[in-house]
Parts: structure tokens; sequence; C-alpha cells
């Protein structure tokens, strides 16, 4: 099975992304085996081992900086110094050879590059952080105009599973009449796209290039 899944879109020279998969890694039941978490409760060297997999089958320049995410809306800025805060659930550079990294299980994880390939972020978009703002907040960091910006939508938990209580639904809707188009009935709760509602809040900050298309590596 494959470790990586591949974006399909239009990288501009000297950027690249992936997201990982639960294969590959050498943690054991519950957590196999790519777990790349501290905070889970999985075997701290089986972690280490898991992360340093993930930077040789991807081909990372360095190791990542793991954020302290807490479905929140900060976005950490990435300039080669170790920051002392790292809770942030979005993370941005325009320093090459930087790696913006987050982790994700069913929230989506959005991957950013400006056309010119000079800023890239990566941002965990839960529905707490989505619907409170953290795409915007990363786009915000982006000295590119936002048409100049392509984002991609990573592998989450699909609408057909998404299940979530009314008063999600209610949160959405008190930003956004619009997002009624993701929630659907589903007896006393809903079922929630958050694919449509990320794709809703990014066209709302000015951007339009947003792809979901993936490649699955060998």
């Amino acid at each position: 099975m494959s470790s990586l899944i591949l974006p399909d879109w239009p990288l501009p020279a000297g950027v690249t992304a992936c997201s990982s998969t639960r294969h590959g890694g050498v943690s054991l039941p519950p957590y196999d085996s790519l777990n790349l978490g501290e905070h889970v409760g999985d075997d701290a060297q089986a972690v280490a081992r898991n992360r340093q997999c993930l930077v040789t089958a991807a081909g990372l320049p360095q190791m990542p900086l793991w954020l302290e995410q807490v479905h929140g809306t900060r976005v950490l800025t990435l300039d080669g110094q170790t920051p002392e805060d790292l809770r942030a659930d979005a993370v941005y550079s325009n320093v090459a050879g930087l790696v913006c990294a987050v982790m994700t299980a069913d929230c989506l994880p959005v991957l950013f590059a400006s056309q010119a390939g000079d800023e890239v972020a990566a941002a965990h978009a839960g529905w707490r952080g989505l619907c409170h703002g953290v795409l915007e907040n990363t786009v915000a960091r982006f000295t590119a105009a936002p048409e100049n910006i392509t984002a991609w939508l990573g592998p989450a938990i699909g609408p057909s599973r998404f299940e979530v209580g009314a008063e999600v639904r209610a949160a959405f809707m008190d930003i956004d009449s619009a997002a009624a188009a993701a929630f659907t009935p589903h007896g006393e709760k809903f079922l929630a796209d958050l694919y449509l509602l990320a794709r809703q809040r990014l066209q709302c900050a000015g951007i339009f290039r947003h792809l979901w298309r993936v490649i699955v590596a060998q």
C-alpha cells in the first residue's frame, strides 16, 4: 500500500506537496502504521521513526515543524527560527527550503501555493477552525493576490459520514446563509460537507483555484 498521496494540481517550479496515508510506518495497532502524532498515546520512538519515514518517502528537505493543533484559527509564520509558541492550526512560509505541515485524521488539510512559487501554507480545517476563519487567516498571510493562489483540498471525512448537530449548522449559517447547501438532514442531526464549506470560504476569500484531485503514489 502507498504511504503518499500526491495532489494533482499545477504546482509552480520549486514547490512540492503530498499527503501521507496510514500505511508505510512502524506503529502497532491501533496506531498502525504511519501515525505521526505524539499526542494520541502511541510509542514515542515509533512516532519518531514514522516521521523520518515520511521525510524520506516524500523527499522533504528537512523535518517539518510539528504544530500543537487546537482546532483554532492561528497561523504560524515560519522563518527558519523555532518559535516559542507552536499552538496553531495553520502554517505559512516564504522562505525556500522550509516545510509547512499539518496533521489531520477526519479533518480537512488544505495546502496553498502562490503561482510564483515563493509562498506556501498548510491549514488544518476541522469544523471549528473552518467556521471561525482558519482558511481566511491563512490566505491573509500571503502577499500574493488571492487570484494568484491555488489551494488543494486533501483527504478528509466525506459528506456521507460526517454527522453533526444543529448547533454546528447554525454556527456556519450565522456567518453565511449559503452554508445551508453543505448540510443534509439526517434524523435529528445533519450530514456536513467539509469540502463544500471549504470551497465556499475560499471563494469568499477570493480564491477560485481550488482543487481536490489526487494521484496515489506507488
